[in-house]
């Protein structure tokens, strides 16, 4: 079985993440795509939306969107900051996948080495980058052409919701602006 992996905190999700999972689906050779909202990304120390709100936008986006998506809980279960590479590992043998891309956003390229066990994560991946920021994505790695200017971070800064899907937007305008959460 092909998988592929897309985590994240989507603290919202935005189109930026929409475009991912659907060049995902359009793209890559896989019966599977796994969509991991974090319970807390080991890179930051705090989140703004609960992660369970996280979990539910994600399968309001994307559950019905296609067969091969599974919208998982499986980090947010841990109740802790979960490494990619125990993630990949569970479903490595959840799934017995015998491929599996991890889809990451070029903006973690910099750091990408950082990462828990990277060079055993290395072993078992096959990374595949969104291109994002006009940021250079080396020719051996494979590319999902997305390069849109859109951040989580952004949206919550500025309270500026053009880039969220209709189908959360009211639920995602709701949290932020009623907790100004940021």
């Amino acid at each position: 079985m092909n998988i592929a992996i897309f985590g994240g905190s989507f603290d919202p999700p935005h189109f930026g993440h929409d475009m991912i999972v659907k060049s995902a689906l359009n793209s890559l050779n896989i019966d599977k795509l796994i969509i991991i909202p974090t319970f807390l990304s080991p890179f930051k120390s705090k989140f703004s939306a609960p992660p369970l709100l996280r979990f539910e936008w994600c399968k309001d986006l994307w559950l019905n969107l296609d067969s091969k998506i599974i919208v998982s809980d499986y980090e947010i279960s841990q109740n802790k900051a979960v490494y990619t590479i125990d993630s990949v590992k569970y479903f490595k043998d959840k799934l017995n996948a015998n491929k599996i891309y991890l889809i990451i956003g070029a903006d973690q390229l910099e750091n990408l080495h950082k990462w828990h066990k990277f060079d055993e994560l290395d072993k078992i991946v096959s990374f595949v980058v969104a291109s994002r920021d006009g940021i250079e994505i080396k020719p051996n790695l494979q590319k999902l052409d997305i390069n849109v200017k859109i951040s989580s971070s952004k949206i919550k800064s500025k309270l500026d919701f053009d880039q969220i899907p209709n189908t959360i937007l009211d639920s995602v305008k709701k949290f932020y602006k009623d907790t100004n959460a940021k």
